[in-house]
């Protein structure tokens, strides 16, 4: 069966490794495509260029696409939402596609400020939050949390690997931040006189500092019922690993939150600790990029995903997770013979 993972960030490379390892049976063809080739190419079994197209155009090529490869089972990630939304037609032409949500749900996940208004999870509640796209929303959201919270912090409402994100520092200049070394912080008069300069941008939320550990969750579900997750806890010395900890109340905040979003296949939760209370960051509809190190943990999910999907998740044995493993990655080089 020709399973087709189109576009998407480099933890596509480990999956594409992991299936090809436990499919002993050789029943998954692995098909990768990307704008151009890349290093995940090399986990594939056949890659393929994907045209400078987006929107419709690009629905209307993944269809040809699937026909002319007979593709069985398509798991997106670019376009992920319009392919979601288009499964019927995909499914007239043989086509399973393995989302992780329906389209509505997905475009919600990318939005953290409408997202967080959504989640109902007493036992691990999202950060309080004001979204801002002025100085005086910024300036009034301020005065509230920061007589509730000694710290705050900011981030876009749509954004990736945390792309954004900084601590408000009231004491120095954002010069001396950067003369001292210290990464995603950002002086709060600075932020504010930036802020005067622009009449209107993006949503960015203002919101109450988690000074906790943080925590990445890996995890399978079918639609909406949890199979598999695997926690791993980000060590505070950096560059010390991670340590696999499947704390009972991650475990349920997961499952609920599966279930609450009908979520489907591989995805990804964040959450970090905050006065002794586990607290939501946000869930990731894709593979995370320390999946691999989940990995190590026993269950490999991404085939665990893509093998429930195609034949039941009954039909599979699913290991128990090691807890207290301590996990890490590290990189090395390859020579991209033939790469353009």
């Amino acid at each position: 069966m020709r399973v087709w993972y189109n576009r998407t960030f480099s933890s596509i490379y480990n999956a594409m490794t992991l299936i090809r390892q436990y499919d002993s049976a050789g029943r998954y063809h692995l098909v990768y495509s990307a704008g151009s080739k890349t290093v995940a190419a090399h986990a594939a079994h056949q890659f393929e260029l994907e045209p400078p197209v987006s929107g419709n155009d690009y629905l209307e090529w993944c269809l040809e696409f699937c026909q002319r490869w007979d593709i069985g089972i398509f798991v997106p990630h670019r376009e992920a939402a319009l392919v979601s939304g288009a499964r019927e037609r995909f499914a007239a032409i043989g086509t399973r596609v393995l989302a992780v949500a329906s389209p509505e749900v997905l475009a919600l996940l990318h939005d953290k400020a409408q997202f967080y208004a959504t989640v109902e999870l007493p036992i691990a509640a999202p950060p309080e939050t004001v979204p801002f796209t002025t100085l005086a929303e910024f300036d009034a959201g301020h005065a509230a949390l920061r007589a509730k919270y000694p710290k705050l912090c900011v981030k876009p409402s749509k954004s990736v690997y945390g792309l954004g994100f900084a601590e408000l520092d009231e004491e120095r200049s954002s010069a001396q931040i950067l003369m001292a070394g210290d990464q995603y912080q950002i002086g709060l008069k600075d932020l504010r006189a930036g802020l005067a300069g622009l009449e209107k941008f993006r949503t960015m939320l203002l919101m109450e500092f988690l000074e906790g550990l943080e925590y990445s969750v890996d995890c399978v579900a079918d639609d909406g019922r949890l199979v598999c997750a695997v926690p791993r806890r980000k060590l505070a010395k950096e560059g010390t690993g991670q340590v696999i900890d499947p704390q009972p109340v991650i475990l349920d905040a997961v499952a609920r939150l599966a279930a609450a979003y009908c979520l489907n296949g591989v995805f990804n939760v964040q959450f970090r600790e905050s006065g002794g209370q586990m607290r939501l960051l946000e869930i990731n509809p894709r593979m995370s990029g320390g999946v691999g190190m989940a990995c190590m943990a026993g269950p490999a999910l991404p085939y665990l995903a893509l093998a429930g999907f195609d034949r039941g998740y009954g039909q599979l044995e699913i290991p128990a997770v090691r807890a207290g493993v301590r996990v890490g990655e590290w990189s090395h080089a390859i020579e991209l013979e033939g790469m353009q």
